[in-house]
């Protein structure tokens, strides 16, 4: 049986694009408190297919497939540039394909400007006009209104017609900020892109006898597997360890390990893989926002994911892909050089501690790579700073395998500038063998 919250996200979400949301009318339409509504709407705005806008209100968007994930709805831009709609609300759903700066002659700007695309201009009437019968959006910088008949046509035509107080230039960086930021996101592996669906998931219901464990592991040949109840929610896991010498009478809960490390759908696999490996668990059961199993993930399939993630060319850079790439390694075997660059220092004109934590983990995950060791998860790191490092300082990192058994090792880094030792940090780590 659905609860309440769930009941109201299933009706947002059956509602159609466009459509205007309020707290009252979803308390009235499901006969809920409004305090109940108003966390729904919340909970499908945080899962992006509903945008609240001020003065303008909640609407049902459309929710962006991953592949799709660097173009953005109109509603979204709305909130990117602080602005306000003055015409066309009902067109803030759609999404822009691309976005044309109107700093041009008026023939040559409706050359580049065509359906999908927003025009962002200052206070040009005629070319908000035309960039409208052409099917784009218009963004009008600098604060700027436009004529009362061009906001009719925009309501005619379903295309937002919008303003901000931001300059161009400003409002051009913050939307390829948004976008930027959005590959990002697109190029981190999540649990729900490599899980087993529930569809091809064996599992236990609690009250399955004993001998139902031995029927699955016959059919599948696989040993562990997720109990639930009668509503599907994870209750434990059983693995063979749990059935030996067990009564084949018995009931799963009887010997199943309860509560279970979960993971949702949207847990990086990075942050899986260094729950499987710390807790030393093969499977982990997928779970939604209500612990009802929708699949399962495996050690290999975290892996195999990790491997894959390391091959795939980048599009938008974090902070620690900008610092990795610059490493280079030195004639002299295992040392790696780097150059502290401006973005890389702290206020004070030295290397800031982040980099200097990146560094460090980059030239211990190097090494062990070479010493065919795989990746490495790290539980412990210890950091000394001897001497500040200047800004476009070439610095010199020195790892030392102290320490590498089958699952565990130990690593010395040290850090020079100009033969002097400025930094020193000692990792210890857990080995995850490809």
């Amino acid at each position: 049986m659905a609860t309440k919250h769930e009941q109201i996200l299933q009706y947002i979400d059956s509602l159609p694009i466009g459509e205007k949301i309020s707290v009252r009318q979803i308390a009235k339409a499901l006969n809920v408190s409004e305090g109940t509504a108003y966390r729904a709407i919340k909970d499908a705005e945080n899962k992006g297919y509903v945008s609240t806008i001020e003065r303008v209100g909640t609407i049902r968007i459309e929710s962006k497939k991953k592949n799709n994930i660097e173009k953005l709805t109109f509603a979204e831009v709305v909130n990117i540039i602080d602005g306000q709609v003055l015409g066309g609300k009902s067109g803030l759903h759609k999404t822009l394909t691309k976005f044309v700066i109107g700093a041009m002659k008026l023939e040559a700007m409706m050359k580049y400007t065509g359906a999908g695309n927003l025009l962002i201009v200052g206070n040009r009437t005629k070319a908000h006009e035309l960039a409208l019968r052409e099917g784009a959006a218009v963004l009008i910088t600098g604060g700027f209104d436009t004529d009362d008949e061009v906001k009719k046509l925009a309501d005619q035509l379903e295309l937002p017609i919008l303003s901000t107080s931001y300059d161009t230039f400003t409002v051009a960086t913050m939307i390829n900020r948004a976008i930027y930021d959005q590959l990002i996101k697109k190029e981190i592996i999540l649990v729900e892109d490599i899980l087993t669906p529930i569809g091809q998931t064996a599992y236990l219901i609690i009250n399955d006898r004993l001998d139902n464990w031995y029927e699955k592991n016959r059919i599948t040949a696989h040993s562990r597997f997720p109990v639930v109840d009668q509503n599907m929610k994870v209750q434990g896991m059983v693995t063979s360890k749990d059935i030996i010498e067990q009564d084949q009478d018995s009931t799963i809960d009887k010997v199943m390990t309860k509560n279970p490390i979960t993971v949702g759908l949207k847990t990086s696999v990075t942050s899986a893989a260094h729950m499987m490996i710390w807790e030393g668990i093969e499977v982990l059961p997928v779970v939604d926002d209500y612990n009802r199993l929708f699949g399962i993930i495996s050690r290999q399939d975290v892996l195999k994911a990790l491997q894959m993630t390391q091959r795939q060319p980048q599009v938008g850079e974090t902070i620690d892909d900008i610092v990795t790439t610059q490493i280079e390694s030195s004639s002299e075997e295992d040392r790696y050089l780097f150059e502290v660059s401006p973005q890389m220092t702290n206020p004070l004109g030295t290397i800031s501690y982040g980099v200097f934590t990146t560094l460090v983990y980059e030239a211990a995950t190097r090494k062990l790579k070479k010493q065919k060791k795989g990746d490495i998860v790290i539980e412990n790191m210890t950091i000394y700073f001897i001497k500040p490092v200047q800004i476009e300082s070439n610095i010199e990192v020195v790892p030392t395998i102290l320490e590498a058994g089958r699952k565990f090792g130990k690593i010395d880094v040290e850090v020079f500038n100009d033969g002097l030792l400025v930094g020193k940090a000692l990792l210890m780590c857990q080995l995850i063998e490809r």
